[in-house]
């Protein structure tokens, strides 16, 4: 077995099977047990009874975390005029039009999100197919659709992480670094568990989060206790 196997499995075995941690033991242990050598992400991941395929159920949205993701994000917007020069000036590292759009077609993707105004959408739509699938098409229900570029900016600065249910109802999340103190990550834990709490869809029936995890890169699923809506 490779040295990763057999890291993943020895730190399986110092975990309980079946048992739900509190926040801050969880956390504990995604520390005590991530063998990378790098700063290894923590997400966070939701197993919800949601049924996607109808439109009312669909989980999205957007956060700033209370300690952000411990990732700088390199931000793109299309704008024009006034809204170019509020981009510019909140630190968008790339800012522009139809010539980004080109640039973009010809398969350059150096940027991690998108920030579109309302008049660029036209323009901004011809590239569903290249942004799309990379989850980077920008969206009103994320923010990332808006004319005050400005504030989406300092909110993706401040680490702020987006959100949808996969084809089963799963969704997972960015939540920190290894290297956070656990106090920060805990914090941001519970913070995007109130968030999806709070905005449970009304059309959902039983136990709406069946299941949270989590884990660090390559680490394993740590199973947690945290307050949850029926």
């Amino acid at each position: 077995m490779p040295k990763k196997g057999k890291q993943l499995q020895t730190a399986i075995t110092k975990l309980e099977k079946g048992k739900r941690y509190e926040v801050a033991e969880a956390v504990k242990l995604v520390k005590e047990l991530s063998f990378e050598k790098f700063d290894a992400t923590v997400e966070l991941a939701f197993k919800l009874n949601v049924d996607p395929r109808k439109a009312d159920q669909n989980i999205r949205g957007a956060m700033v975390l209370p300690h952000g993701t411990g990732k700088s994000q390199t931000i793109l917007v299309f704008a024009k005029g006034e809204q170019a020069k509020q981009a510019e000036a909140a630190g968008a590292d790339f800012v522009g039009d139809s010539e980004l759009a080109a640039k973009i077609q010809g398969g350059w993707m150096d940027f991690d999100v998108v920030v579109a105004t309302p008049n660029m959408m036209g323009e901004v739509g011809k590239l569903g197919r290249v942004l799309g699938p990379r989850g980077l098409m920008p969206n009103p229900k994320t923010g990332t659709v808006t004319m005050d570029v400005t504030k989406a900016i300092n909110e993706i600065k401040a680490g702020k992480v987006e959100y949808r249910n996969d084809k089963v109802g799963n969704v997972q999340i960015p939540v920190g670094k290894i290297s956070f103190e656990a106090i920060k990550l805990e914090e941001n834990i519970q913070a995007m568990v109130d968030q999806i709490n709070r905005i449970k869809p009304s059309t959902v029936k039983g136990i709406y989060v069946q299941n949270i995890a989590i884990s660090s890169t390559m680490g394993p699923g740590i199973k947690i206790d945290a307050d949850t809506k029926e």
